[in-house]
């Protein structure tokens, strides 16, 4: 598996490329990000880095994980998530208690970023799914509905219809983004473009595996 990193969105800005182009970016914090165990082939079925992200006060974890911190000299994060490392042997080399810094990354690397979309909350099926609406005309009483839900001998409605409902809040990946920069001292990354989710989200980066 890709090397990658996890951080916070703080937000969207821009930046002037080499060329002189004004570039869009996403600007992530990376981290801290803090190895808390190994995971092996022989004892747990594959390999993998469990990652400690942010910070949080003591009194928000319980004991157990407090235990599980100080097992690995770390202290507590707010945040427990896993790296897959198959393949990478300098991934895989980090011993418990090693921080990864944003500048595993190299500006000109293509990355795909994995985070929870923004919510919407309740919507209809035009927003949600983009259908067409109705004649607005005074006669037509159907304008914003959903329509035909099938038809009537199977006397139910399918599973996988599109129907109102909630929006958003989903696990979304872009793939193939670009970083324009990288800021070691701040632990920052600049990427080209939009990602999912809100400010302060959880961010996942990891090497683009389509492009490279």
């Amino acid at each position: 598996m890709p090397k990658g990193v996890f951080g916070r969105k703080i937000g969207m800005t821009q930046v002037f490329d080499d060329a002189g182009n004004l570039v869009p970016v996403t600007v992530v914090e990376v981290g801290p990000c803090h190895v808390v165990q190994k995971k092996s082939v022989e004892k747990d079925g594959y390999q993998a880095l469990q990652i400690g992200i942010g910070e949080t006060k003591a009194k928000a974890v319980g004991k157990p994980l407090k235990g599980h911190f100080a097992k690995a000299g770390v202290e507590p994060r707010r945040y427990l998530r896993e790296l897959r490392v198959e393949g990478s042997e300098a991934f895989a080399a980090l011993e418990v208690g090693a921080e990864i810094r944003a500048d595993v990354f190299g500006a000109g690397e293509y990355v795909d970023v994995t985070g929870t979309s923004k919510g919407k909350g309740f919507a209809g099926v035009i927003k949600r799914w983009n259908f067409n609406r109705g004649p607005m005309e005074h006669g037509s009483m159907y304008h914003r509905r959903v329509g035909s839900l099938g038809a009537t001998d199977p006397q139910r409605v399918f599973k996988g219809r599109r129907m109102p409902g909630r929006m958003g809040g989903d696990r979304r990946t872009v793939q193939g983004l670009r970083i324009v920069k990288v800021d070691p001292e701040r632990n920052l990354l600049l990427i080209a473009g939009s990602v999912p989710g809100v400010k302060g989200s959880l961010l996942e980066i990891r090497e683009s595996v389509k492009k490279k």
